[in-house]
Parts: C-alpha cells; sequence; structure tokens
C-alpha cells in the first residue's frame, strides 16, 4: 500500500491516505515511531501493526487517565478497558503497567483492606467478598487481612461499631432485630454480633 498524503487531523491525530482512499488516523507519536512518509510503500500487514500500535496507545492513554484520579486493581482495569478495546490490547496495557507497578493488587488490596476494616468496619467475610470482588488473589487477600484477624482487635471494631452507629437501636427486640441483621450483611459471625451484644443490658426477650 502507497502513502499518497500525510496531514494533520486534529490536535496530534494525523491523517494517513493510500493510493487506493484508504485513511489511517494515528497519533503524530506513531507517525514518527514508523517514519512514516508520503510517497512510502508499505505491506498491509504493518498497516495492521500500526493500527493496533496507535490502539495501543490510546489504551494506554486511557488507563493512565484512569489512574490518575485513584488506584486500580488489575481486573478493574481490565474490566474497564475492555469496554473499548479488544482482550488482547487491554491484557497488554494492563500486564505493561503491572510491570512498571502503575498497577499493583498488594499496594491496592493494603490500601483496601484499610478501607474496609479501619473506615468501613467491614467483618472478616465481607472484607474478603469485596476484595476478592475486586480480583485480588486469594494469596495476597490473605496476606492483607492478616493484620486484621486477631480476635481481641476484631472485637474492639465491631464495639466502637455498635456503639457509634447501632447503639440508639438496641431498646427493644425489632431494634435489636435490625442491628443484627445490618451486622450480619457487613460479614460479622452470630457469634460475634452477640458477644458485642451481650455487654448491653437487653432486659427484654428476643
Amino acid at each position: 500500500m502507497r502513502i499518497s498524503e500525510i496531514s494533520k487531523y486534529k490536535g496530534k491525530t494525523m491523517c494517513v491516505v493510500f493510493d487506493g482512499g484508504e485513511r489511517l488516523y494515528i497519533h503524530d507519536s506513531i507517525l514518527s515511531e514508523y517514519h512514516l512518509k508520503e510517497g512510502m510503500d508499505i505491506p498491509s500487514s504493518a498497516v495492521k501493526e500500526i493500527e493496533n500500535a496507535n490502539t495501543y496507545r490510546r489504551a494506554r492513554e486511557r488507563a493512565m487517565y484512569l489512574l490518575d484520579g485513584r488506584d486500580y486493581s488489575f481486573m478493574e482495569m481490565y474490566e474497564k478497558l475492555e469496554a473499548n478495546y479488544s482482550e488482547d490490547i487491554c491484557l497488554r496495557v494492563c500486564k505493561d503497567l503491572a510491570a512498571l507497578h502503575f498497577i499493583d493488587d498488594r499496594r491496592y488490596a493494603e490500601a483496601r483492606a484499610r478501607e474496609l476494616f479501619d473506615i468501613r468496619h467491614m467483618g472478616m467475610f465481607k472484607a474478603k467478598t469485596e476484595l476478592k470482588r475486586r480480583g485480588i488473589p486469594d494469596r495476597i487477600i490473605d496476606e492483607v487481612i492478616a493484620p486484621y484477624e486477631d480476635e481481641e482487635s476484631s472485637f474492639a471494631r465491631l464495639e466502637e461499631l455498635v456503639e457509634k452507629k447501632y447503639e440508639r437501636y438496641l431498646t427493644d427486640e425489632k431494634g435489636v432485630k435490625k442491628v443484627k441483621g445490618a451486622l450480619f450483611r457487613l460479614g460479622y459471625s452470630y457469634s460475634e454480633i452477640n458477644a458485642v451484644l451481650d455487654l448491653y443490658d437487653l432486659d427484654f426477650e428476643e
């Protein structure tokens, strides 16, 4: 395929026109990388390679833009990109960014664990489910939740949560059931919940 014309399109996007009328819109950095010039003959396979390189660049730029706002797990970033890009492009971008530590599942999981346990006061089961839902491998999950598994600190977190958010409901049987349901949905076992509620003088039948 022979390049008949190269012109600026919008911003840093260039328009490459071939003799047959086909047009290729690529970033000027890709133009420079492949040393494209008017009058050059290139095989169809090379055109496909150039298109893929340009698509990869767009996908990587999108990923970097997203990472500028917050951290992402490998799976979260892949799912964000796959709405607009092919599987191989998404996987390549995520692997490259992971190699450069722009994406780091351990760093991400440690930050999320602090949020889930210390800020949102989740129980162990719900926190593990949340981390798994975000694509964190089981090995990393087990490692990042280890500091929160101590029974004494877990009890203290649950006691603090009940005191700050739920104590006002512990006035009748209906309120107690409401609190138990809420705490169970946060990932606490009934034995943990009952142990904390035993601290309160609930002098009515449940």
